[in-house]
């Protein structure tokens, strides 16, 4: 039994990768289990946030109770889609280390520009890489560093990385993951009517294409405020 926890920011390739993980005959998957639990605490306004507190689970310890405890139907793999900043200061994070985890990030300027076409308002934190770089340096403490995978690597060549993803989980690479059909899944979150269309239209990786965003005012600083965190995990990812 592996349970396989994938920690990014927002608008990265964190929804085709659970995609692909889903599309595995062994695998569920659960869509950001700490979501709703992340709105209710902090009041903030993001699209669909009452519906994501009434759909999800708001007491974070019934959440973690859940994602350690037994898998449904025989499968040996529970691929967990985690947003790195819905890790709420008020969290222990003793359980984190219980699963297997990754790190998945992105060019800052490339996830603001995407970022503020749903929800203009955006800072440092909205973006997870703060978060990324604590839960980083806290596993490196624990023994267990986790493997760093850059966003714009993986779509070069998806292949090489989820076969390495297979080997660090232990498990077998197989063609299924690279191909899935379209369209919504059950295990979809209720947000995701506003950031998953391309998804819901997608039928594999989408190929690699250099973005040079335009960013402006606030935006822009808020690109820049990430650059040293993104550049220091950046330097520790894997290059396979």
């Amino acid at each position: 039994m592996t349970r396989l926890a994938v920690w990014s920011g927002p608008r990265t390739i964190s929804t085709a990768l659970m995609r692909s993980w889903e599309n595995r005959r062994d695998t569920i998957v659960i869509d950001e289990p700490l979501y709703a639990h992340y709105l209710n605490a902090t009041g903030l306004e993001h699209p669909g946030r009452a519906e994501v507190i009434g759909a999800g689970e708001t007491d974070w310890r019934k959440i973690v109770e859940m994602l350690l405890g037994p898998l449904p139907g025989g499968a040996r793999v529970f691929y967990q889609k985690h947003m790195a900043h819905h890790l709420l200061p008020g969290v222990d994070r003793g359980w984190v280390a219980e699963l297997t985890n990754v790190l998945l990030i992105r060019d800052p300027r490339e996830v603001v520009a995407s970022y503020v076409r749903s929800r203009s308002d955006v800072a440092a934190d909205d973006l997870g890489l703060p978060q990324q770089v604590q839960l980083h340096d806290e596993l490196v403490a624990a023994g267990t560093p986790p493997p760093v995978i850059d966003a714009r690597d993986f779509l070069l060549d998806p292949e090489a990385y989820l076969r390495g993803m297979c080997r660090h989980v232990g498990v077998e690479f197989t063609p299924r993951m690279l191909a899935w059909p379209p369209g919504r899944r059950d295990s979809d979150g209720v947000w995701g009517r506003y950031w998953y269309d391309a998804v819901w239209r997608s039928t594999g990786f989408a190929e690699y294409r250099p973005r040079e965003p335009q960013l402006e005012g606030h935006a822009a600083a808020v690109a820049e405020e990430c650059r040293p965190m993104y550049e220091r995990l950046h330097g520790v990812r894997w290059v396979l």
